[in-house]
């Protein structure tokens, strides 16, 4: 496999974009497709065998399985990561190793624990995000592995890229293997 096909598995949707500002019309889609992920998930988890969740989505990949659990993780610690900048002024969040947390053993259960822990944080996050207006998009964090501050836009945008950027990891693999 070549380093661009790689990379074409890595990144299926291309990498993320940080946008340089906000209006509107953006928010309402990024926040829909914060609240329209559970359901897109379920959708195209719902009928996939152990074998085929225990299938990488790419060479040295995780598993669909472990892509699933690793939504739960990530969307759990940007949601806390909001309340912070929302109720304290620029907190330094914590970060976590995302990799070593995929082989965690939890990351081998069933995907049921995680997709209801999907649908009832995204409806939780949903109702957050249309409370807030403008200034509160402006507010940030600090990711001390970046050394920068990240706008809540920012980081709106990063998760609504991140939940098609992983959704795409699912149907891509589907597509290639066939599986209905």
């Amino acid at each position: 496999m070549t380093e661009q096909e790689l990379e074409i598995l890595r990144f299926p949707i291309g990498k993320f974009k940080r946008p340089d500002g906000f209006s509107n019309a953006l928010i309402k889609v990024w926040i829909g497709d914060i609240q329209s992920f559970p359901e897109r998930l379920k959708k195209e988890s719902a009928h996939l065998t152990d074998e085929q969740l225990n299938t990488q989505y790419r060479p040295d990949g995780w598993t669909i399985r472990q892509v699933i659990h690793h939504c739960a993780d990530s969307h759990m610690n940007s949601l806390i990561r909001f309340k912070l900048a929302l109720t304290e002024e620029k907190p330094i969040i914590k970060p976590y190793m995302e990799d070593q947390w995929a082989m965690l053993p939890d990351s081998a259960m069933a995907i049921a624990s995680s997709l209801q822990l999907i649908d009832g944080l995204h409806a939780r996050w949903t109702v957050l995000l249309n409370s807030m207006n403008e200034n509160d998009f402006n507010k940030s964090f600090i990711h001390p592995e970046h050394g920068r501050e990240l706008q809540l836009y920012v980081n709106l945008a990063l998760y609504s890229w991140h939940c098609t950027h992983h959704l795409a990891h699912i149907t891509e693999l589907k597509k290639r293997k066939n599986w209905n």
